[in-house]
């Protein structure tokens, strides 16, 4: 029955936004931008199929190589026909994929990283310029394809730091865009639109408020208002609920039933994610990800629900927060997780888990499954970050939301928060509401005919507890005019380098759930914390494919082909050393300063030599980074994965001396990336140190709290949900019982 379902289920489909306005490129600026892009990913043809000069021009050796190549990893009878459509695509001509392009710089590129790119753009269409940046005198776009593409290669490597970084932004941009736009990467990589696996559920049914048109500010007055539908901010909604106050939560984004799951994944970035799932540092060396939906990064991260380890726990105690080594702390862990159904039990490891597991057995290494917020049932499904579409994880949309509701709370999605309010009592400063502005769903949302209402909205509140997470939280503080120096630094990312291991069968390694294991062996290097967990990554291509680096366009689509045949690493870092985030001066979108720091490359380059022995000795083939100066380990093809000598294997260790020799790696010719944000509100004992107390109050105010991830003191070294709930857990019982002291210290005045 429930096969049936999954071969009858059709999402409802999530309507994109249109685009921005794209004045900020020229029409000659973006025809030179899109030649680039058919250079990184190019039409590859044969001297008698070519049919013009934006084509690739291989031998009909090449093609047959390539084709037979593909032939062996696309299944079905039409291989070879899917072959050659695969190879030819032209992605300049997909109106999906520049509209994905234009999108992304509207969304994720900020004004000044725009107007760099702007310049060279102009630069390459003049014979000056392009003398300067190609060595030749004709403009960029009017050579030939293989010519753009050897000159754009040369960029990596320029002398020129702008060139380098215009280098690193289009290929980031150009192969994101590609895979969310392409026809033909699905059917080569045999990817299913709809999982194969977990039935179609239907989720709780959330109601929004509503507010008419209307020139004056809409006014509300509640008990709690929470900033914020995330992590932190549902269980406290929840808590504070059921302890009877009259709670509203005011959500950014927007919120998408069940039944619209898994999104596709231009859909998903495009409305689930912060910026479209493209935010990247200031120096163009991390990629951080982070949700922006109803229920937050709750409703597009995996089931992984680890719960803070005791030397962390320790180090924050250390740092004047004994509540964190507390009994009371490890009953709101248990807490949560009793609420989100986390278990063990229930586990079961797919293919690239499975290798982990595996590997580290025998090689000794400490490695355990990692529990799953999966309502102690099976969760075989890794399609979560799209959206769940059988509701069997269990985030905050599935139960802590969904609580809050029966208890009462109040929602409003597409509020975006302007600044807290306060006012002066007794010479002190106490937090009194927020005021923001309300958007409602416009008409590609599908709730309103006419196109979107914009409204003031003037929430009075009691109490404002702030959940907009790492990256918006403190942007907030700062536009409500706070001034402690902490606010939005000591920001830690959890920094990554992504792996794959290629294997002679199919691996399909987006079915079952993304991360289910872990490797500990290596997670405390320095004797103070600081080192490395080995996990897994969603292997939707979507997320995996980008990762990887773009060297030459048909090396890169031949690759991104077979990655149905391989397994995931990632090596998960608990940085010593963070950064900040700040509003961009001229439109107060996030901006990101963070470069991970040769301490912690060091530790990420010891990550890799242990997945690559991992990778090794379950027979993998090949072994790939996101590190573009470090060539792909290739097995000899006479190696034997059974041979007795293992990873001692010469040709494998010579590959590592030579990744060791180039630690720490050098942050401009790889890839980082993050799916975790902590600490840019920090707790802390002092004002001096943080931004909140050890009660989660913002320092020098009153009824101002933060209650998410960025309140940690440092980085948690463990996939932040389960800490990030258990603090919420524990704060926002506080704040209800100071809101329950204060209504019965009001019933007695009253009767007096």
């Amino acid at each position: 029955m429930a096969d049936q379902a999954v071969a009858t289920y059709v999402p409802v489909q999530v309507p994109l936004p249109p685009i921005a306005p794209t004045s900020y490129f020229s029409e000659a600026q973006w025809e030179i931008l899109f030649a680039v892009a058919d250079a990184i990913i190019p039409s590859i043809r044969t001297s008698s199929t070519a049919k013009s000069s934006n084509d690739r021009v291989i031998s009909q050796a090449e093609w047959d190589t390539a084709v037979s190549k593909l032939k062996t990893t696309i299944p079905g009878p039409d291989a070879a026909k899917i072959a050659a459509q695969y190879l030819e695509e032209d992605v300049s001509s997909n109106p999906i994929f520049r509209a994905c392009v234009e999108r992304t710089f509207g969304a994720a590129v900020h004004e000044e990283g725009r107007g760099g790119m702007g310049l060279i753009l102009n630069a390459l269409n003049t014979r000056a310029g392009s003398l300067l940046l190609t060595g030749s005198i004709t403009p960029l776009h009017q050579q030939p394809l293989a010519v753009r593409e050897k000159i754009f290669r040369g960029w990596d490597t320029s002398r020129l730091p702008p060139l380098r970084a215009v280098y690193r932004a289009l290929t980031a941009i150009v192969k994101k865009s590609w895979v969310l736009a392409s026809p033909t990467i699905n059917p080569v990589l045999g990817f299913p639109r709809i999982p194969v696996h977990g039935k179609p559920a239907d989720g709780f049914p959330f109601e929004f408020l509503q507010f008419p048109p209307g020139d004056q500010p809409e006014r509300i007055d509640i008990d709690v208002v929470v900033i914020g539908s995330g992590c932190g901010g549902a269980v406290a909604a929840k808590n504070l609920a059921e302890a009877g106050n009259k709670v509203l939560v005011v959500e950014k984004s927007y919120s998408y039933p069940s039944n619209s799951f898994p999104m596709g994944a231009e859909e998903a970035h495009t409305s689930m994610f912060e910026a479209g799932g493209a935010i990247i540092s200031d120096d163009g060396s991390m990629a951080v990800l982070a949700g922006s939906t109803w229920g937050g990064g709750g409703t597009v991260n995996w089931s992984a629900s680890l719960q803070t380890q005791g030397y962390v726990r320790q180090e924050w105690a250390n740092a004047g927060l004994p509540f964190f080594t507390s009994l009371e702390f490890q009953r709101s862990l248990d807490r949560v997780c009793d609420r989100m159904g986390v278990n063990t039990e229930h586990i079961r490891h797919n293919r690239q888990n499975n290798v982990i597991l595996e590997g580290a057995r025998k090689l000794g290494y400490a490695a355990k499954a990692v529990p799953q917020n999966t309502g102690n049932s099976e969760h075989y499904c890794g399609y979560c970050t799209l959206g769940c579409h059988s509701t069997g994880k269990k985030g905050p949309i599935e139960t802590w939301l969904a609580d809050a509701a029966k208890a009462g709370a109040i929602f409003a999605e597409g509020f975006r928060a302007d600044k807290v309010l306060f006012t002066q009592v007794n010479g002190k400063r106490v937090a009194s509401g927020v005021e923001g502005t309300w958007t409602s769903r416009d008409l590609h949302l599908g709730l309103s005919s006419e196109g979107a209402v914009r409204r003031k909205v003037i929430i009075n509140a009691k109490k404002v507890v702030v959940s907009c997470g790492t990256l918006q939280s403190p942007l907030l503080l700062m536009r409500s005019g706070l001034k402690n120096a902490q606010i939005g630094r000591n920001l830690y990312l959890h920094p990554v380098i992504g792996c794959g291991a290629i294997f002679d069968e199919e691996t399909r390694p987006w079915e079952g759930s993304a991360l289910t294991t872990v490797v500990n062996e290596f997670e405390d290097m320095d004797g103070q914390g600081h080192g490395v967990k080995i996990e897994s990554v969603s292997m939707m291509p979507s997320i995996v494919v980008p990762m990887f680096p773009w060297r030459d366009g048909l090396d890169y689509k031949l690759f991104v082909a077979g990655i149905n045949h391989s397994t995931s690493f990632i090596t998960l870092t608990k940085d010593r050393d963070g950064g900040r985030v700040y509003p961009d001066p001229a439109d107060g979108r996030v901006r990101i300063d963070y470069a991970v720091s040769p301490f912690d490359r060091r530790h990420i380059v010891e990550g890799l030599v242990a997945c690559a022995k991992i990778a090794y000795i379950s027979g993998a083939k090949e072994f790939h980074t996101t590190y573009r100066d470090l060539p792909p380990f290739v097995r000899p093809s006479a190696s034997d994965p059974e041979a007795p000598e293992g990873t001692n294997d010469d040709a494998l260790q010579r590959w590592i001396a030579e990744l060791r020799r180039k630690s720490p790696l050098n942050t401009e010719r790889g890839m980082f990336a993050s799916a975790h944000q902590m600490g840019t509100c920090r707790m802390g004992s002092s004002p001096k140190s943080s931004v909140v107390d050890p009660d989660c109050q913002v320092w020098d105010t009153e009824g101002l709290y933060v209650v998410d991830a960025s309140v940690f003191p440092s980085a948690s070294g463990v996939n932040p949900m389960i800490t990030n709930m258990a603090i919420a857990d524990w704060a926002s019982r506080n704040i209800a019982r100071d809101l329950k002291r204060s209504r019965t210290a009001g019933n007695v005045m009253a009767r007096l």
